[in-house]
């Protein structure tokens, strides 16, 4: 017979076992020996159909193909510019998928500086992790203006919510334009005070990201906070949504 030992978005530890049977399939973070699967890391259960996973608490981000990051320029070259990307390795944008135009080197500070942001998106990563950027695509471009927050990694799916729903409440809210980059960097521009509450916001979903019930709570919050403030129509589009 087979049982489920955890409920949804219950705290667990490594090696706590998650599930007895072969009815349910072992994802991401856990593993299965014999007819039990345990979690690998300390994280939130999660339970879809048959399948149970870990979504870590805390821990690095890893690059991968196709994620949107916000990086600060960090070196020049004679081909491009090199990004921290948030981890112990850095990043390439050659200045080829900087811009959809024809840049000559002398030209290169007319895109980009060194202490510069930009919102870009990861074309390749190799095994000994050389990290290839983009620019050229719509919505990744360089930062200007606003604020830049930064948080764990593995809180940035909390801080998009559910096909959008937590990062649209908060631009609902606030009138901000908030991107969330995947590995944790924050760009919310607006009005002075709307900027100095979504960093707020950003840092308490943060903080209480294995709460249930927290985009109401975060509604009540954001409503004390703005009531006197006319409500906005959320873009159409979710920066940093998957």
């Amino acid at each position: 017979m087979s049982n489920i030992l955890v409920k949804d978005k219950d705290i667990v530890i490594p090696g706590e076992t998650l599930a007895e049977g072969m009815d349910y399939l072992p994802g991401d973070n856990t593993y299965r020996e014999g007819e039990k699967i345990f979690a690998k890391l300390l994280g939130l259960a999660g339970i879809s159909g048959r399948v149970i996973r870990i979504t870590p608490l805390a821990g690095p981000y890893i690059p991968k193909v196709g994620d949107k990051i916000i990086g600060e320029v960090i070196g020049m070259t004679m081909n491009g510019f090199r990004f921290n990307t948030a981890t112990a390795y850095s990043a390439m944008l050659n200045v080829k998928d900087a811009s959809s135009r024809f840049i000559r080197n002398e030209e290169m500070n007319s895109l980009l500086s060194i202490g510069d942001s930009a919102v870009v998106k990861i074309t390749k990563v190799t095994s000994q992790n050389l990290i290839d950027l983009t620019m050229k695509e719509p919505g990744l471009h360089k930062v200007t203006g606003g604020r830049i927050v930064k948080i764990n990694s593995q809180k940035v799916p909390r801080i998009i919510g559910k096909q959008g729903s937590m990062i649209n409440l908060i631009k609902q809210k606030t009138g901000c334009n908030i991107t969330v980059g995947q590995n944790g960097y924050v760009w919310i521009k607006g009005t002075p005070d709307m900027e100095l509450l979504v960093s707020k916001a950003v840092k308490l979903i943060e903080e209480k990201s294995h709460q249930d019930g927290l985009t109401e709570k975060m509604d009540a919050f954001l409503s004390s906070q703005v009531k006197d403030a006319p409500v906005q129509e959320a873009p159409a589009n979710v920066e940093g949504e998957q």
